[in-house]
């Protein structure tokens, strides 16, 4: 399945400004966009007051696009486009947040002018409580600078730890589920004690620096629901010769693994069911892949609160992860309903396409009514973009 180039081309830029949200949730958070709610038919009063918790390192990102090639060593190169957004942690957030989910983040944030662009852009901007983040005085923001090209990218980053937290703080808010980033040989005590308290962690991994790519040494994924490695990180740490068989070696260890397999699309199995599924990615012109790895996540956990069959999900993660790379930068990407919708209804449009692929995503059809904004077309909640300058942060 293709979908036409949702962006606008290499150099174009959105306008952004701050808007207020509807409501608030929590003692810093604001709520999504009303009717936005994916998970309306499922929620009671007893339930947790967050559907997604996650904690981590937030970075200013710079994203330049529009590179013919990588900068050659001694030269000047000029890039036709540049974004700046929060990142990081950030993308996570943003993506979760924009699906509808009450997502909460904590985080440090620098007691600098990025700082305080990161720390608005999420919580007035995407309606993300910030209540058990912290603004660190002296400390200053992490940066990443990211360069895409020929589908790639190249990143430079510089940060610091912040000092630690005094006291520690307790365990984390209640939420539906939690999203970690697991780290070889190191323990996150909040996982543990998330899941003990009836939390969902969603776990994905990093390149293992070490080389040593041992499952024992993910101590926290005993803890994990699901597991959601790329396809070298699955078959590095299962020592199986293809991705499937993979996936299907790391269910010994995690009820739920799911393999992503980049242009080929996905593969998830499903321990305590016996399903599987496999479903190909959607062609589409990136011009900025940054953070869709985040947005993949984001989508499959959105699928996987709401209790949708395997292969949607799947399916629903690719799209939204498509979906984000044809826009500037990690966070400011991540689609909405409306986006989604309007997919959908383009891909719909062309008389060439396949009808079985049309067929993978059919269950649009009766999730999407409920999710979109007023007939009218109007929305509390703006998407915001990537601009070249966080500058323009501040107007109206």
């Amino acid at each position: 399945m293709t979908a036409s180039n949702a962006s606008t081309g290499e150099g174009h830029h959105h306008p952004s400004g701050r808007t207020g949200q509807n409501g608030h949730a929590g003692p810093s958070g604001g709520c999504p966009a009303a009717g936005a709610d994916p998970l309306a038919a499922r929620r009671a009063p007893e339930d947790p007051p967050w559907d997604v918790y996650l904690t981590g390192t937030v970075f200013l990102d710079i994203i330049f696009t529009g590179l013919d090639t990588a900068p050659v060593r001694g030269t000047e190169s000029w890039a036709r486009g540049m974004g700046s957004s929060p990142g990081g942690v950030a993308n996570m957030a943003t993506a979760l947040a924009r699906l509808g989910l009450r997502t909460s983040l904590a985080a440090a944030f620098g007691d600098d002018h990025y700082g305080e662009y990161c720390w608005d852009a999420l919580e007035r901007g995407e309606g993300i409580d910030l209540s058990t983040s912290r603004t660190v005085p002296g400390w200053h923001s992490s940066v990443t600078v990211s360069m895409a090209y020929e589908g790639e990218r190249t990143m430079v980053s510089h940060g610091h730890e912040p000092p630690p937290q005094a006291p520690e703080p307790a365990c984390p808010p209640h939420a539906r589920a939690a999203v970690a980033s697991l780290t070889p040989g190191r323990r996150a005590p909040w996982i543990e004690q998330a899941a003990a308290r009836g939390t969902r962690i969603f776990a994905d991994v990093g390149w293992d620096d070490t080389g040593a790519w041992d499952l024992a040494g993910l101590t926290d994924l005993a803890h994990c629901e699901a597991f959601l490695p790329n396809a070298e990180e699955a078959m590095r740490y299962t020592g199986a010769t293809c991705p499937r068989a993979a996936a299907h070696a790391l269910t010994e260890h995690v009820p739920l693994a799911v393999v992503t397999l980049g242009a080929e699309g996905a593969y998830a199995v499903d321990r305590r069911t016996g399903e599987s599924a496999a479903v190909p990615a959607i062609a589409v012109e990136a011009l900025d892949p940054t953070g869709a790895g985040d947005v993949f996540v984001a989508g499959f956990v959105t699928g996987t609160l709401a209790d949708w069959p395997l292969a949607d999900r799947l399916a629903f993660a690719g799209l939204t992860a498509a979906l984000s790379v044809q826009e500037f930068g990690g966070s400011l990407s991540a689609p909405g309903w409306s986006e989604i919708a309007a997919w959908w209804r383009r891909v719909q449009s062309v008389e060439s396409q396949d009808p079985e692929a049309l067929l993978r995503y059919a269950f649009l059809d009766a999730l999407l009514p409920t999710l979109l904004p007023a007939a009218d077309g109007t929305t509390p909640w703006p998407l915001r973009r990537a601009v070249p300058t966080i500058g323009f942060g501040r107007s109206a």
